[in-house]
């Protein structure tokens, strides 16, 4: 293994530690206990425990005892692959997390191939067409859609075409009840239930992919070797696909995986508005009834998601640029 690349993983090694310090003590620094009152999904109490109760519950999820011997159960069952045993649930937090994990997924890798797909399209155009109409209509409107927050548009889909126009479902991920007469009948009705929230989040992030895909097209452009390759009579398509396209996608690629662990995050709201059973609603209903197993294994697989997707950003991003690979090999 190179220095580099020693460098470079205990780089994430480091990163995951202080994140699992994190994970550790920010759900014990919330307000509120989560033994003190039995409430619902929706954060309403409908029972109290007694102090006989509170004591046992807290010695049997180990809160009793100091913080530093939490916290070292806490990173000795990690090493385990024990992510602990929800509260409200009453089930082991990693087979919940692999229930939910692909509802998420699915609203994710949907919609940064939707997002990635409009934002490259709209912005080479944006850039073939720099300063004429087209791009005078596409670049203040598409400065104006990456600023809505993604829960306003997410309302806004929902209240009008679903609500209004009746043309999608109004919640859920599936029909409940229902019975497929094939599984391509589940699958259709599995995509109109993620419709909205995919539309959701893809235009969201659509935006920000025009604006980078836009900037990088037009800087590739004006390059001197364009001239070459058009005065030397190359094809259209191979000077777009061979000289233009590989050069400009080398931010917009780096850009496109990182936007992955935002799309997690953001998820959280979408999946709230139209009660999509991901992660997203998960976390918001062990935040409210302060389950704390569920609250640190839902963060630790966002941090993982987020580095994950980095190290494929680094992956990828030196394949697609022969510099990288070659300052690698000068660094062994």
């Amino acid at each position: 293994m190179t220095r580099q690349r020693t460098r470079r993983l205990l780089e994430y090694l480091f990163t995951v530690w202080i994140i699992v310090t994190l994970n550790f003590a920010l759900p014990r620094v919330m307000p509120g206990d989560p033994f003190l009152y039995l409430s619902t999904d929706q954060g309403q109490e409908i029972a109290r425990f007694s102090e006989a109760q509170q004591d046992y519950y807290r010695r049997q999820y180990g809160l009793d005892r100091p913080l530093a011997q939490q916290y070292a159960a806490y990173l000795a069952a990690l090493a385990a692959g024990d992510l602990g045993y929800s509260i409200y649930y009453n089930q082991g937090v990693t087979a919940i997390l692999l229930q939910r994990l692909p509802w998420t997924l699915l609203l994710v890798t949907a919609a940064v191939a939707l997002s990635a797909l409009a934002g490259c399209l709209l912005g080479s155009m944006s850039a073939a067409f720099r300063g004429r109409a087209l791009d005078r209509w596409l670049y203040p409107a598409m400065i104006a859609v990456s600023e809505i927050p993604a829960f306003l548009l997410g309302l806004l889909l929902l209240f009008t075409l679903a609500a209004g126009w009746q043309l999608f479902p109004l919640s859920g991920a599936m029909t409940h009840f229902a019975v497929y007469a094939s599984l391509w009948d589940r699958l259709a009705d599995i995509a109109r239930h993620a419709a909205l929230p995919v539309l959701t989040l893809a235009i969201v992030r659509t935006g920000g992919i025009y604006l980078l895909a836009r900037s990088s097209m037009a800087a590739v452009l004006a390059r001197d070797y364009l001239r070459t390759a058009r005065a030397k009579g190359l094809h259209p398509l191979h000077i777009l696909v061979r000289h233009t396209l590989r050069n400009a996608m080398l931010p917009i690629v780096t850009r496109i995986f990182l936007s992955l662990g935002g799309l997690v995050g953001g998820a959280i709201l979408v999946e709230n508005v139209f009660a999509y059973p991901g992660l997203g609603r998960l976390m918001r209903e062990a935040v409210l009834v302060h389950d704390y197993p569920m609250i640190q294994g839902i963060f630790l697989l966002v941090t993982l998601t987020v580095l994950t997707a980095n190290y494929l950003a680094d992956r990828i991003y030196g394949r697609l640029d022969p510099r990288i690979r070659e300052n690698a090999a000068e660094a062994r």
